[in-house]
């Protein structure tokens, strides 16, 4: 099978944050930076971020000492402390004069490399904050600790820490043909076709993921299977592993619980699907990315 390299870095990823998590574990240094004018914080209300409007939309960061919130330390840009504030609380998103509250996966494509990452780290964080507030083994309140990274049980002392649920998405191809699919999950009006993708089970292998996911929405049969990329998807909580898979079967078998529709396509169909009747994934999903690259290698 051929290896196909990332052409370029997905969305979210890079970036300059320094996560600094040395500093997470001294408490009289995150007391300076709450309260220092230089440190910044990126707030969120109810999921959406703050953007400056313009040309380029951009991530607002407010100066401190720090506002009323939840807040978690996200790292050093540029030496500067930055945190992420919740405001979820109030009833209304809060007026800073600057900006406006807006979803995130909407201005992905448009946001600087620098700004994506930051708010992808800062919405993952605070939503887990806002999911694990008690024990799961005796139930008591958690307490935030290290700068928000952490949740320490006030009953038991168990401590509590930031879960990623791992997601393969692989583009399956044969010979000159790649297999696309419509799950129930895409906007019937936005006629997508975009890669198969599915969550890592229990004690399951990335690669065996790729093949049970594929034969369960297709029925197609995979062989090989190659790494390409992966990307941060903050929705709520998701790491995407990217992947190429070689189809050994070409019958379509679907299952209609999970998927509307599922095809092969030419390279031709692919490379200009607006001719046709179907749209590909957005720019700035790593299912474009796979089948972007695809298309470029020759």
């Amino acid at each position: 099978m051929r290896i196909i390299r990332p052409s370029r870095l997905n969305h979210y990823s890079g970036g300059e944050l320094d996560r600094a998590a040395h500093l997470r574990t001294d408490p009289a240094w995150l007391a300076r930076a709450l309260s220092d004018p230089r440190s910044r914080f990126v707030p969120f209300w109810r999921g959406q971020a703050l953007i400056a409007k313009g040309e380029v939309p951009r991530a607002v960061y407010l100066p401190g000492p720090v506002p009323a919130g939840p807040h978690v330390f996200l790292g050093l840009v540029a030496g500067v402390p930055v945190f992420a504030l919740d405001v979820s609380a109030r009833e209304a998103p809060p007026d800073y004069g600057v900006g406006a509250f807006a979803e995130l996966r909407n201005l992905t494509a448009l946001l600087p490399a620098a700004d994506a990452t930051v708010l992808a780290t800062a919405r993952g964080m605070l939503h887990w904050r806002a999911t694990h507030r008690f024990c799961p083994s005796c139930g008591a309140a958690l307490h935030p600790t290290r700068g928000g990274w952490v949740m320490h049980c006030a009953g038991c002392g168990r401590e509590n820490f930031p879960r990623t649920d791992a997601a393969v998405i692989m583009l399956v191809t044969r010979g000159e043909h790649l297999l696309l699919g419509q799950s129930h999950r895409f906007p019937p009006e936005r006629n997508f076709y975009s890669t198969l993708a599915g969550f890592v089970e229990p004690g399951e292998s990335l690669e065996d993921a790729v093949r049970r996911e594929v034969l369960e929405e297709t029925g197609v049969r995979v062989g090989e299977v190659v790494y390409h990329s992966s990307q941060p998807w903050p929705f709520p909580a998701s790491l995407m592993l990217g992947f190429y898979a070689e189809g050994v079967s070409e019958e379509i078998i679907l299952d209609t619980e999970e998927m509307r529709d599922a095809r092969w396509f030419t390279r031709a169909q692919i490379a200009d699907p607006a001719s046709l009747w179907f749209n590909l994934p957005p720019e700035d999903s790593i299912a474009r990315r796979l089948i972007d690259d695809w298309l470029a290698h020759t």
